[in-house]
């Protein structure tokens, strides 16, 4: 075994030999004045979260006072019997016509136990998210909140 010096390790990570998971970005732009433009959909209505099921939930963290730009946006899974969550399974959509996929920008702030992203931008005005996540067992379960922004 070869141990390297400083300007080896720096030559093996500029050329990617040392791969890491890169830290999430400070701010991240979740919706954008573009995309808030866009129309509601028709009939959009809250879902109910009654019944008894096993499934996974989903809970909405409510940020302290007014929400304004850039917010923290939290949200805490809990799983059942001993399931985890399947965080490659976690989607987020923008509720517009046409629906706006948020996924990848919510994605490194995704783990087992929710979603935590520090800064998200987003314009003023309301913004009706929809969250799916899975647990290990199979089971589905889906959110729907709507963040008021103020200006």
């Amino acid at each position: 075994m070869r141990l390297l010096g400083p300007a080896g390790l720096a030559i093996c990570v500029l050329t990617g030999l040392v791969t890491s998971q890169p830290a999430p970005a400070a701010d991240v732009v979740l919706i954008t004045t573009e995309e808030a433009k866009l129309p509601p959909p028709k009939g959009a209505i809250a879902m109910s979260a009654r019944g008894v099921t096993r499934g996974p939930k989903v809970q909405l963290v409510p940020p302290a006072g007014a929400i304004r730009s850039p917010v923290r946006l939290q949200l805490k899974f809990q799983t059942y019997g001993g399931s985890t969550i399947d965080v490659d399974a976690v989607q987020a959509t923008y509720l517009r016509t046409p629906n706006v996929d948020l996924t990848p920008r919510i994605k490194p702030f995704v783990n087992a136990t929710g979603i935590d992203v520090p800064a998200a931008e987003l314009p003023p005005g309301d913004h009706m998210v929809r969250i799916d996540i899975k647990d290990s067992d199979g089971r589905a379960a889906t959110a729907n909140f709507v963040l008021k922004v103020e200006p």
